[in-house]
């Protein structure tokens, strides 16, 4: 059976652990959040609303739980001399605003240069879901996951491009649909040096 700090790719394919309890506070308030709406949490529909709801953002905040730099705890030295740009390009992602704690739905794009050493491609992207999974802002998402690579894998260089849409923009407030945020992060040669940091743009962009 899996639990929450089991690694392996078979366990993500079988799903989290066995549904955890949920205190009766944490229900009793998405109940009163209910009938704050107007609706009636008692009916049928409802009945059980409430606790699938607070299962539902433990599964949403389960980066909290984590430390995401353990991804990077395993590492290759033996890559046959290569020393270029390891991309991950397209990485779906979902996150939830801390000012609305509404949807971010998006897309990461992290390279790194290594010095001398490699990690498992799929530790990129645990990286990712690991802040992602919690409240977040997305300028601080990009910076998170960009600064773990780099104290964990210590390369030549760092680049991370996110971009997402926005449920706080596109569902409500302005209601604008359609709109995409891009942050971005660049450290070591892709911040100091222009010719590196087109090149992994250049990269990037070919997508």
């Amino acid at each position: 059976m899996c639990d929450a700090n089991d690694d392996s790719d078979a366990c993500e394919l079988l799903g989290p652990a066995p549904k955890i309890p949920v205190p009766d506070d944490v229900v009793e308030a998405i109940r009163t959040l209910l009938r704050w709406t107007g609706d009636d949490p008692t009916r049928e529909g409802l009945r059980d609303t409430p606790l699938r709801v607070a299962r539902a953002w433990r599964e949403y905040t389960q980066g909290y739980a984590e430390d995401p730099a353990q991804h990077l705890g395993r590492v290759f030295e033996e890559v046959g001399g290569y020393d270029e740009i390891v991309l991950l390009r397209d990485i779906p992602f979902q996150s939830h605003c801390e000012h609305h704690m509404a949807p971010i739905i998006g897309k990461a794009h992290i390279a790194y240069l290594p010095k001398d050493h490699v990690v498992g491609i799929s530790k990129l992207a645990r990286v990712l879901h690991g802040y992602a999974r919690r409240l977040q802002v997305q300028e601080r998402l990009t910076a998170e996951v960009a600064d773990c690579i780099w104290n964990g894998l210590r390369p030549r260089g760092v680049a991370v491009v996110i971009e997402a849409t926005h449920g706080c923009m596109t569902s409500r407030g302005v209601r604008t649909p359609g709109v995409t945020m891009t942050t971005s992060r660049m450290m070591g040669v892709f911040r100091e040096d222009e010719r590196s940091r087109k090149e992994v743009l250049s990269l990037i962009a070919r997508g």
